[in-house]
């Protein structure tokens, strides 16, 4: 299993409309196909900062299936207006589980 981690970082004042938007996504995700789990992280210290953990059955179903797909284009239709800036994203694997 991969874990997409993408940061996002809202324009100031937009934190309402992207936590409305990325909940509306919620549904999105929860129907693409290999998506394992999502959630979304605000920041404390950067509160126009969040992060999207999402659990992918592999690094393939994101990046080849999802990414440009007619789900993620409208995904990206309910926030992308949010953005300040284009989200950064990487894949991880669990190297260790300490619980």
């Amino acid at each position: 299993m991969i874990l997409e981690i993408a940061q996002i970082d809202v324009k100031p004042g937009s934190e309402a409309a992207f936590e409305t938007g990325i909940a509306q996504a919620a549904e999105i995700f929860r129907a693409a196909a290999g998506c394992r789990s999502f959630a979304v992280r605000r920041s404390i210290e950067k509160p126009q900062r969040y992060r999207l953990l999402i659990e992918w059955d592999t690094l393939e179903a994101h990046t080849r299936d999802f990414t440009g797909s007619d789900a993620w284009k409208a995904y990206r239709a309910l926030v992308s207006d949010t953005f300040e800036s284009p989200p950064q994203v990487e894949h991880t694997e669990l190297t260790l589980n300490g619980f």
